[in-house]
């Protein structure tokens, strides 16, 4: 059985880890640098650095960071955050990323996820999806979830899936800096109707939350932020009380 991965989240503002909620009210969160070191030396599987407002800036991502973090870890490190063309995948491949994770470039050109998986290989691409619950569909938002789309979140899913992405990231909107429980039903039916890992992100507030996630939406990895950020749950803490529920984790 594979195990299921753990996944802290940097979201970087002017250089700054920040975290909200519902996308909104972003308050500092400490030195993405030193957090990024705590989270590898804590038994992370993984760490996500995403620039947040990059595309809604209109600039790339921050490299000269993303070296910084990739020097102080030494487990998996995904980079997103305006990254649209080629040259920004090697870019931040180069300063020492794993993966690359695409959101609002692979909705406005969608051949943009082929693409890359040609050049890199999927198992570098993460496609990224930030989807908000409206009138009973979810939805996919683009630019740091300012912007509505027409696409549908399974739907769109798929089609990423089909074009070469490696692994689904689902940020459940509705969900995000709650820390009432992931968003179990959506994470569900997305890993029941796709191949490749499945991502959740949003919600996370209790060891709990992330059992459940895991055991009923047989999600592969679960992403979480502030209760990490702020000391409320440490990585140690969260995979020993894993493993007690039977939920398959590393040490």
């Amino acid at each position: 059985m594979l195990t299921k991965r753990i996944i802290p989240c940097l979201d970087i503002k002017d250089g700054r880890t920040v975290k909200g909620t519902n996308f909104l009210e972003l308050r500092d969160a400490g030195d993405p640098v030193e957090l990024a070191r705590l989270y590898s030396d804590q038994g992370a599987d993984e760490l996500v650095f995403l620039d947040i407002t990059a595309t809604y800036d209109h600039r790339k991502t921050l490299v000269s960071l993303v070296e910084k973090v990739a020097r102080e870890i030494s487990i998996p490190f995904t980079v997103g955050g305006g990254i649209s063309t080629i040259d920004d995948v090697q870019a931040v491949l180069k300063a020492g990323a794993d993966k690359v994770s695409i959101n609002s470039a692979a909705v406005e050109n969608p051949e943009l996820i082929g693409k890359l998986a040609g050049k890199f290989g999927k198992q570098c691409i993460v496609l990224a999806i930030d989807a908000n619950l409206v009138n009973g569909q979810w939805k996919v938002y683009t630019h740091g979830g300012r912007y509505e789309t027409e696409k549908n979140l399974f739907d769109w899913a798929k089609e990423g899936e089909q074009r070469g992405a490696g692994e689904i990231l689902f940020t459940a909107m509705t969900k995000d800096g709650t820390k009432d429980g992931f968003e179990i039903e959506a994470n569900k039916k997305l890993t029941e109707s796709l191949r490749i890992p499945v991502i959740a992100s949003g919600g996370a507030g209790k060891i709990n939350h992330f059992t459940e996630v895991f055991m009923e939406a047989h999600v592969d990895a679960a992403l979480a932020a502030s209760i990490f950020h702020y000391g409320e749950i440490s990585i140690v803490e969260l995979k020993n009380e894993l493993k007690k529920q039977n939920v398959n984790v590393r040490n």
